[in-house]
């Protein structure tokens, strides 16, 4: 049984997850890392070593995808600890495409992981969470709010787990349970090498969007290069919600972020957005 308070993170075995993980140790929580693929642990094991918290860090295995390991892994949690303070649902991975020029079965199983891998993370945590008077939080994107050219299946994913989100909130208030979106834009972190794609490949594969998907690619390098926060500046900004008295609904990790998101709530028509995106596609 655990005296410290909990929390559960998913996809931690890079990048904001591994940084939120550590950084949550640090900050008195007992971190459960769960991560699909335990073979990929090393990194988050030695990073906590480095700062001080290996005892604070367990890894488990966790495949958001598959709704038994879910609930496995959420029954062996509280099992073993008797308590579940939070949840922060960070696995996914991003997705690179247009609707013409890839299969819906792609699309599809961006949406599985995005979307409904949350869903059924948020559904094993609620009792859990309603028992402890807990907090859900999850890391969407800036792509959650603005639609991006280029990223259709990730952005639909993300937007969707904003919405629901967003209407789960009120209703989560009522039984003692606080819901965060938190929303990184560029980060420095294995994300990007993760999507998977060779981009030379992509582009002679584009046909009539080469031009776009090459000025797309061009802007996201640079932004990636010249702007993006660190996985640790992102994770301290999501902990500073995790131990606050009253974490806000909707949290940006960095100032561009937030004028970003900014953008989009203040633009009734779209004009605005359409504007600013349009560049990047030539």
């Amino acid at each position: 049984m655990s005296r410290q308070p909990v929390v559960l993170i998913t996809g931690t075995s890079s990048g904001i997850g591994l940084a939120v993980a550590v950084a949550a140790a640090q900050a008195g929580w007992h971190s459960v890392a769960t991560m699909r693929d335990t073979a990929r642990a090393p990194r988050l094991i030695e990073a906590a070593q480095v700062a001080g918290v290996a005892g604070r860090i367990e890894v488990r295995q966790l495949d958001v995808t598959d709704a038994g390991q879910i609930a496995d892994c959420f029954g062996a949690v509280v099992t073993d600890h008797g308590r579940l303070d939070a949840v922060i649902n960070n696995a996914g991975a991003g997705h690179l495409g247009t609707v013409e020029l890839e299969p819906v079965e792609e699309i599809r199983a961006a949406m599985e992981l995005n979307f409904f891998g949350v869903v059924q993370v948020t559904r094993a945590a609620m009792p859990h969470l309603r028992a402890s008077g807990g907090r859900l939080m999850t890391v969407t994107s800036v792509g959650g709010v603005i639609g991006q050219p280029f990223n259709e299946a990730y952005c639909a994913a993300k937007f969707a787990v904003e919405g629901f989100m967003e209407a789960l909130a009120p209703v989560a208030a009522t039984v003692g349970v606080s819901v965060s979106v938190i929303e990184p834009g560029a980060v420095a972190s294995d994300f990007v090498a993760n999507v998977g794609v060779d981009p030379q490949t992509m582009l002679e594969a584009a046909g009539p969007y080469a031009g776009a998907l090459s000025a797309y690619l061009a802007r996201t390098r640079s932004q990636f290069a010249n702007a993006a926060q660190s996985a640790d500046e992102a994770a301290n900004r999501i902990v500073e919600a995790l131990t606050a008295d009253k974490p806000a609904f909707r949290l940006q990790t960095s100032d561009s972020a937030q004028q970003f998101i900014g953008l989009k709530l203040a633009d009734l028509d779209g004009s605005a957005v359409q504007g600013a995106t349009s560049g990047w596609v030539g």
